[in-house]
């Protein structure tokens, strides 16, 4: 391993200790097997043909560090946020084109009764207003919100085994324009995305013992992949990092995080190090918008702060893009030169140009950055003070130096200085897209340019306290709407929604709800919210944000949970839960082409949607209890302290300084 430099050695000692930290809540399950009474997800196949998303890299660039290029001409330059790139505009147009099918395909299995719904789709198949234009957006929660947020991209994902049976939801993944992802949500959108295009299915299923088994969260970003030793997947780490410090790029805890991630998510061999989310556009099955755009979310924290604002600026990460539509920056620069040395908007002419910045580990740790979240809640944990003392007090050394951020650099330097608050700044710092409580990725589908009728919210938050803990409350569409309520410039438009305790008083976070289902109730147009939470509907799901580790029994269990969330039992609980889908697709396209609603959406609606109810008293402890009952079957997984990562600490230490 090359020599590190003090920096290095002080950067990586940091961020050991918070892994320490994560360490220290992993996992004892207790396990009694049963099988669901309807057919099991069964994950197979693929979003596309696998040979049209045969990966394309640099085959000239090989790591993780950024690398000069000859730029492009004209010169790299800085957008302003008042619509979607041209890219995007391009590739929309082909996309809506390629939804009609689907849109079409998934309401002729819906089962909505006394209306035509392939006569209505071939009416509005042209209408770019009319026909559908459908979002998804997957929250964080660590592998709690990856693995559930799993499960319900398999129901959506018309390519799952029996997912097209009555009573499944399969197809909507194919009908969805966008899929955003923030946290540990984007761990997923990143990894169905990166190296190439692969289904849930494809990646739960891998064989564990092979070498290039993903997914295999049995073994921790601590403890590193199997197939390699401690000395391996450290050395590789830290000489990737130190090779880009070496390049002239600060770093940071993220950088180290995102290469973790890595190794679990994209490369279980090397973590991928030149795997970049720009070399997507590259793939001729995105380029010809067979699969639906990937969004990754973050927050910009400015320097020296360490609470996260409600108003603070939301960037979003695109294939294409970097930027965030608010002010004072509402701007975005091209991705693929994200490293560049942007100045008053432009690289200058008598500069090179840089790409390979947007590593994809680098990409969803940025959007995963939870480190001063930790130091805002260390207090508040039940560790031995001993522990929460020492873990406060490096936590604290992270926030003095501002290293638990992500640094990006800034292409925004010196741009619009009159009022853009970070111009003088070459650094970009971006953290964890959930620590303003908005842990739905929303904010990119909410922006009118975009024009999103309807965004499915899979909700994977951990809002809820013991007795039943880490479950969601509803508290990020309450940050969200709160946020919409401002007057500072930042505010997208969003549908009303009731506070936390309504939503555990009338079970709006045990089921499925609508928000904003009546248009003419809406100050200004807003997409109408699926709301999809977590709830044990099989399996109990609510396992730590900071569990580092589950088993394959777990791992699928949850996923399992997840498909059930999301088809409501395979339709057991309701069975026209697939047609009120589609009629959640439609709503607004009624609206707008003064579509008479069918009846069965109707009565769909007047089960679904938020009816502007409260209950704002104090809860009942939240004990929530599985939805559909298994026979004989009972899972349970317990938090446990595991004190023998005391023991790695001081092996990791050794390999530093020896």
């Amino acid at each position: 391993m090359a020599e590190l430099t003090l920096q290095g050695r002080k950067t990586i000692g940091i961020y050991t200790t918070v892994l320490f930290f994560l360490a220290v809540l992993t996992f004892a399950s207790n396990e009694k097997g049963c099988s669901p009474q309807w057919p099991s997800v069964g994950i197979q196949g693929s979003l596309v043909n696998e040979a049209a998303w045969s990966r394309q890299l640099r085959p000239d660039h090989y790591g993780y560090a950024p690398y000069a290029v000859d730029c492009p001409h004209p010169h790299p330059t800085i957008r302003n946020s008042t619509s979607i790139s041209p890219e995007e505009t391009s590739w929309l147009q082909m996309r809506r084109s390629n939804t009609v099918w689907a849109i079409r395909d998934f309401l002729s299995r819906a089962n909505i009764s006394g209306f035509d719904t392939n006569s209505y789709v071939d009416k509005i198949a042209g209408n770019g207003t009319a026909l559908p234009n459908i979002g998804i957006a997957v929250s964080g929660g660590g592998w709690r919100a990856h693995m559930n947020g799993a499960g319900g991209i398999a129901a959506f994902d018309n390519t799952t085994t029996n997912s097209t049976s009555p009573g499944h939801v399969g197809g909507l993944l194919q009908a969805a324009t966008y899929l955003a992802g923030l946290s540990g949500g984007s761990w997923l959108v990143g990894s169905l995305y990166v190296p190439r295009l692969r289904s849930v299915q494809e990646l739960y299923r891998m064989d564990p013992n092979a070498s290039d088994s993903l997914w295999q969260f049995d073994s921790s970003i601590v403890k590193g992949p199997t197939t390699l030793s401690a000395t391996e997947y450290f050395d590789q780490i830290t000489d990737e990092v130190e090779n880009k410090e070496d390049a002239g790029f600060n770093t940071t805890i993220t950088d180290l995080w995102g290469r973790g991630l890595s190794f679990q998510l994209f490369n279980a061999t090397d973590g991928g190090p030149n795997y970049t989310f720009t070399s997507l556009v590259q793939n001729g099955a995105f380029r010809s918008a067979q699969v639906p755009l990937p969004i990754i979310v973050a927050i910009e924290r400015p320097p020296d702060q360490l609470l996260i604002l409600v108003n603070s600026s939301i960037y979003e990460i695109n294939p294409w893009e970097i930027g965030t539509f608010d002010p004072p920056t509402a701007a975005f620069a091209p991705l693929q030169y994200v490293g560049s040395t942007f100045s008053g908007g432009i690289v200058p002419e008598d500069q090179s140009c840089v790409s390979g910045f947007d590593n994809m580990g680098f990409v969803v740790g940025t959007s995963s950055s939870l480190f001063n979240q930790a130091y805002l809640q260390i207090n508040n944990t039940n560790l031995p003070p001993r522990v929460v003392e020492f873990v406060s007090g490096k936590l604290e050394e992270i926030g003095n130096e501002n290293s638990d951020v992500s640094y990006w650099a800034n292409p925004f330097y010196q741009f619009n200085p009159d009022v853009n608050t970070n111009a003088n700044n070459q650094i970009l710092p971006l953290v964890d897209g959930g620590e303003d409580l908005q842990n739905i990725p929303l904010h990119p589908l909410l922006q009118p340019p975009r024009g999103v009728d309807v965004i499915f919210a899979v909700d994977s938050s951990a809002d809820t306290s013991s007795p039943g803990s880490y479950w969601p409350n509803g508290t990020s569409l309450v940050a969200t709407y709160q946020r919409s309520l401002l007057k500072s410039g930042h505010e997208a438009p969003f549908p009303a929604i009731p506070d936390q305790n309504t939503f555990v008083n009338l079970g709006l976070n045990s089921k499925p709800t609508f928000f904003g289902c009546d248009p003419k109730n809406l100050t200004q147009p807003t997409p109408l919210i699926v709301y999809i939470p977590n709830s044990p509907y099989t399996y109990d799901s609510n396992i730590s944000t900071f569990q580092m580790e589950t088993n394959d029994t777990q791992r699928n269990s949850i996923i399992q949970n997840g498909y059930n969330v999301a088809t409501r039992g395979n339709g057991t609980i309701d069975s026209e839960w697939p047609a009120c889908i589609g009629c959640a697709m439609l709503a607004r396209s009624f609206w707008k082409t003064q579509t008479e609603t069918p009846s069965v959406c109707q009565n769909c609606f007047a089960r679904y949607c938020w009816n502007g109810t409260t209950d704002p008293t104090a809860p009942a402890p939240y004990i929530p209890t599985h939805a559909i009952k298994m026979s004989g079957c009972a899972k349970e997984a317990v938090i446990a302290f595991a004190p023998v990562i005391a023991s790695f600490l001081g092996v990791f230490t050794s390999l530093l300084w020896n």
